[in-house]
């Protein structure tokens, strides 16, 4: 069975574009603009993997990290986080909260991201 990505990010162009590159890859693909949509999501149909931008409407990413961490059935899920903002305070905040991975954006090479997500998947088992 294809591993499922929810992918959860503000940017439609980004979305689209992630979804159509994984898609291609073999992965479901499930999207989400901010973070409240993403948690309705990862509690109906648990992805294996996450990947979450920072500043979003509603609720941000490392609101929405501390909602998953805190719910039983999400808790375990990887949480990669996707985020333009720079700086180490904003990397520790990330790993902090429990992400596994932090990846800077603008993302320009999916195949990158894509190793990411596989090591983080293979880990996980």
């Amino acid at each position: 069975m294809a591993k499922h990505i929810l992918l959860v990010d503000d940017n439609k162009d980004f979305r689209s574009a992630a979804r159509e590159f994984f898609s291609a890859k073999g992965y479901r693909v499930t999207a989400a603009p901010d973070g409240q949509a993403a948690l309705e999501l990862a509690d109906q149909h648990p992805p294996d993997i996450i990947l979450l931008d920072v500043m979003m409407p509603r609720m941000d990413g490392w609101e929405t990290l501390q909602a998953l961490q805190d719910d039983e059935q999400t808790a375990d899920i990887p949480v990669l986080m996707l985020t333009a903002v720079r700086g180490s305070e904003s990397v520790k905040k990330s790993f902090d909260r429990g992400s596994v991975w932090y990846y800077s954006k603008p993302i320009t090479d999916h195949h990158d991201l894509l190793l990411v997500i596989r090591r983080i998947l293979d880990e996980k088992g």
